[in-house]
């Protein structure tokens, strides 16, 4: 890229690149990562080669396979750190060379060796080891701006580009030491790193990024006219889930005036691993990463391989709550999901205010946000943050005149590999809404969503099996399902977060005198669901069979659900609202009860006859905590509420049909005729 002097030259282009390290003998982690990353549209990768570990027994043949494998696939620059014991002063394998010339030999090593799976270069900045070296002394600096000046200066005799890399935080007095002695005069760009909000806005040292790199550039211009600024490191770190955040700061980096871009970076550190100040020294240091440490996306990552920089900028376009002086919204935590968006959607049809706080974790729910600011414009206020954000919540909540809790973790699978984060997101991300609410001290009424999962697997009741479905043996239960009475049985991280939750919000009425109703759901399905294997089976089995897909079912598939459609479930909803007062501290379960019963069997039967071909199906491992039965017994909601499910499953599943062919599929013809045969 020819320099513009200006110093935004790829910022018009959107490209970005990642920092990631890889460790030696991390093959099977790289082989991962590469395919990820390039998905996510990145033009850049920075990776280290790291002088020490180069020398150490298989270091060399570690990076032959690395540095071939990545600079294959992508633009790397290579980031050559810390030199070997034997070249050290004082003995530590972070110290500087006796023989000065000894670095620029590596330097000349690695491109002779490695060359040509690169352009670019990244030097030293400073001295690693502060024992070893005081760049305050003349001498001892002049001595390492020799080193590194001297590999530049060869470097770029061999045709090669080399980076200075950036000091952290940025310090003009030892730029400019640099371009006194010269180095600055042999460096095709020189590296800045800035971490605002994470690490250098707190510090009170962060003056922003156009005073800055302005700063910056005027000193160039004084010693290399023709250098270009590279930011090598940017970021945000998450440890405090607050993921939207950590979006918009990358947006926001895109258009810093720089000429390439680097994002620190793909993955989370390991919570084994010790960073150079100590196993979590400082938690921010482990939550940096596009993606967890296993892998995980986070909203950035996600949004990212979704639709690219264009994607991003969808999202963070998003306008922040404007409301009137007075106003006091609905705030719908999770109101971008499935039940929070038609419930939304119910209460602005009727000309109210809502806040709609979600972090937009899931994927699709912010097609939800955006289709409901299509319908109701500026009375629908996202607040898009994280419910474990305490800090992060409290405002959304201060002029709420009624709270739905509808945000969770909302699959057992999940919490069964995630136990911890699901413990955060259920269990402590309900607490951090009840405070929010009481802090907020308008006593606004809260209504839960629980789930049928704190009574347990139900191991206790006896079941027949019969051809296509299991039934109880007791009479009552056939007859009207589990009522309400049913003795609590948390059962996998899931029943358990959840059941935590549930009792909270009931001791709240309890203790503060927060009007509060809990509903304990069963499997709740209709439009703006987008199901996975994991939750949102109906949706899930749906989507796959107009997709001419196989389906997995766990278990036999006899297992009886009471299936409800949303319509009913906001209805039930908005009924615990009006009611709040009189039924303030009671749990309801809500479900399609005996009349809305089938089994998985029975669902992919009903399948098969709207789409008129038969479905590809296989039968794996019952899954932990699974249910043989659950029909709520909804007599309790009807009697003290005067609810009922209005909508039979089979013209449910029909309606979800003709949705997702329409907004999923294009409008294509692939229901059978028979989709118009009366439920």
């Amino acid at each position: 890229m020819k320099h513009t002097g200006s110093s935004r030259g790829n910022a018009a282009a959107k490209e970005f690149g990642f920092v990631e390290w890889f460790r030696p003998g991390e093959y099977e982690r790289t082989e991962e990562v590469l395919p990820r990353l390039l998905a996510s549209g990145a033009s850049y990768l920075r990776t280290h080669l790291s002088w020490a570990e180069y020398l150490a027994p298989g270091g060399e043949a570690w990076f032959d396979w690395l540095i071939p494998q990545i600079g294959s696939q992508i633009d790397l620059l290579p980031c050559v750190h810390y030199t070997p014991p034997s070249m050290s002063r004082t003995g530590r394998s972070s110290g500087a060379p006796h023989d000065l010339k000894s670095y620029a030999d590596f330097i000349d090593h690695v491109l002779t060796r490695y060359g040509k799976h690169f352009r670019h270069i990244e030097l030293w900045n400073e001295p690693n080891n502060l024992l070893d070296w005081d760049w305050r002394e003349d001498t001892d600096f002049q001595l390492f701006c020799e080193m590194v000046g001297g590999a530049a200066y060869w470097a770029q005799q061999r045709g090669f580009k080399p980076v200075l890399g950036g000091p952290c935080p940025f310090d003009p007095y030892w730029l400019n030491l640099m371009g006194e002695r010269g180095v600055l005069g042999v460096v095709d760009a020189v590296g800045f790193h800035g971490f605002p909000g994470t690490w250098d806005s707190e510090e009170g040292s962060w003056g922003g990024w156009d005073m800055h790199l302005g700063e910056m550039r005027l000193i160039l211009d004084k010693y290399n006219p023709n250098s270009e600024i590279w930011v090598t490191e940017t970021g945000y770190s998450t440890w405090r889930n607050d993921e939207m955040e950590q979006v918009r700061r990358f947006s926001n980096a895109l258009d810093i005036p720089a000429d390439r871009l680097y994002w620190y970076s793909w993955a989370d550190v390991p919570p084994n691993v010790a960073v150079q100040e100590g196993l979590w020294f400082d938690p921010r240091h482990y939550h940096l990463g596009a993606v967890s440490h296993d892998g995980q996306p986070k909203l950035l990552a996600r949004l990212l391989t979704e639709g690219g920089v264009a994607r991003v900028r969808e999202v963070t376009e998003f306008p922040a709550p404007r409301l009137g002086e007075g106003a006091a919204p609905i705030v719908i935590t999770g109101g971008s999901g499935f039940i929070g968006s038609n419930l939304a959607d119910s209460f602005l049809s009727e000309g109210a205010d809502v806040v709609i706080l979600d972090n937009l974790g899931r994927p699709g729910v912010d097609q939800n946000l955006s289709w409901l600011r299509e319908r109701h414009g500026d009375r629908v206020h996202p607040y898009l943050a994280d419910i474990r954000d305490m800090h992060g919540i409290e405002a959304a909540f201060t002029d709420a005149k009624a709270v739905f809790h509808l945000a969770a973790q909302t699959a057992v699978t999940t919490s069964l590999v995630h136990p911890l984060e699901d413990f955060d997101t259920n269990a402590r991300g309900t607490i951090n809404v009840l405070e929010a609410v009481r802090k907020a001290g308008n006593r606004a009424p809260v209504i839960f969503a629980s789930t049928n999962k704190v009574y347990g697997a139900l191991e206790d009741i006896t079941m027949l099996e019969l051809d296509d479905r299991y039934i109880p043996s007791e009479e009552a239960i056939r007859a009207h399902g589990i009522d309400e009475q049913r003795p609590l049985s948390f059962c996998t991280p899931y029943g358990c977060s959840k059941g935590v939750a549930d009792q909270y919000v009931l001791d709240y009425a309890k203790s503060f005198g927060i009007p509060s109703a809990v509903l304990r759901m069963s499997c709740i399905y209709g439009p703006r669901q987008f199901g996975t294997e994991d939750q949102g089976w109906v949706a899930h089995f749906l989507i796959r069979a107009l997709a001419g897909e196989p389906i997995s079912i766990y278990g036999n598939g006899k297992q009886v659900r009471d299936i409800l459609h949303v319509d009913d479930a906001v209805a039930a909803y908005r009924a615990a609202l009006a009611s709040v007062d009189k039924i303030s501290g009671s749990v309801f379960n809500l479900g399609g009860g005996p009349h809305n019963s089938v089994s998985i069997l029975g669902v992919l039967r009903e399948i098969e006859r709207l789409t008129g071909r038969p479905l590809k199906t296989s039968f794996g491992p019952w899954r932990a905590g699974d249910q043989y039965f659950f029909i709520a017994d909804t007599r309790k909601l009807e009697q003290e509420l005067g609810w009922q499910a209005r909508t039979r499953w089979r013209g449910g599943i029909r309606h979800l049909a003709e949705w997702l062919v329409e907004h999923r599929f294009g409008g294509r013809p692939i229901l059978s005729e028979a989709k118009r045969i009366p439920a």
